[in-house]
């Protein structure tokens, strides 16, 4: 069995080696411009330590095929940190969040939509309006329960999370019909409707970003860890510390790529 450098010894470790997805935007991307990459390069800049990858989609296996794979060059593991797991996620040990955010709705400014300001405003339209609604979301998100519970079931315009092709990333078609009018809204994942209202701006349209609030039957927030190898515990310690100690700076970060953050209970943050 391969065994990695003591836990928790920096000096021992000649990089900072993450498993990722190369092509999973706003996370992680081969060109290093995601969310999870420039998280990378401040915990390695704290290390003293550059920053290396184990690429795999994320898909079926990615723990097995990184986290949990032995390096073919005989240098322990292929990598030693998931830098975007759920809190208490069972395949590693986990952090404390680094941050929690929410599904949201999002919709683009201008097409009939601009009078709701939160989850229930849009619950509380007329039926003639709701009539009118394709509200496009992944169909094992929390958008379907929140549609079902209200007798919504019929706006629900349905995407596939994954599909075998590799180019395929979360939110690239959702998003995509949402600017051309294909659906009037969408349910994201809050990093990726934050990089739908970056998007927009690009193309010159406005987009609204709505985190939704859980309710019984439906919850919308997730908060959000590191995770490592069981049974790392030193690491996993030593992680955590820089984690709390660059606080601020992650949240610049976060706030750069518009990610709608929450409080840990899934409430809204003041105003």
């Amino acid at each position: 069995m391969v065994v990695s450098a003591p836990a928790g010894q920096a000096q021992e470790r000649k990089s900072f080696k993450v498993c990722a997805d190369p092509n999973y935007p706003p996370f992680s991307t081969k060109d290093r411009d995601g969310i999870e990459n420039r998280l990378a390069e401040i915990l390695a800049g704290e290390l003293g330590l550059p920053v290396s990858y184990a690429w795999f989609p994320a898909r079926i296996g990615f723990i097995r095929n990184t986290l949990r794979a032995e390096d073919p060059g005989g240098e322990g593991y292929k990598c030693d940190v998931v830098m975007n797991v759920p809190e208490d996620y069972e395949l590693t040990i986990t952090t404390r969040p680094y941050y929690t955010s929410a599904y949201s709705l999002v919709y683009v400014k201008g097409r009939g939509l601009d009078d709701v300001r939160k989850g229930p405003d849009l619950i509380a339209l007329s039926d003639e309006r709701k009539a009118t609604l394709k509200v496009g979301m992944n169909e094992r998100d929390p958008g379907t329960l929140w549609f079902a519970k209200y007798d919504m079931f019929d706006q629900i315009h349905g995407y596939q999370a994954q599909t075998g092709d590799l180019d395929y990333y979360p939110g690239r078609a959702i998003t995509e019909d949402l600017f051309a009018g294909e659906i009037s809204a969408a349910v994201l994942w809050g990093p990726l409707a934050g990089r739908a209202k970056r998007l927009g701006r690009e193309q010159g349209l406005e987009v609204a970003v709505i985190p939704l609030v859980s309710e019984p039957g439906v919850r919308f927030h997730y908060s959000i860890a590191l995770g490592t190898r069981h049974p790392d515990d030193d690491w996993r310690d030593r992680l955590d510390r820089l984690l709390q100690q660059n606080q601020d700076q992650i949240v610049k970060l976060l706030q750069e790529f518009e990610v709608p953050l929450v409080n840990p209970d899934g409430s809204l943050p003041a105003s």
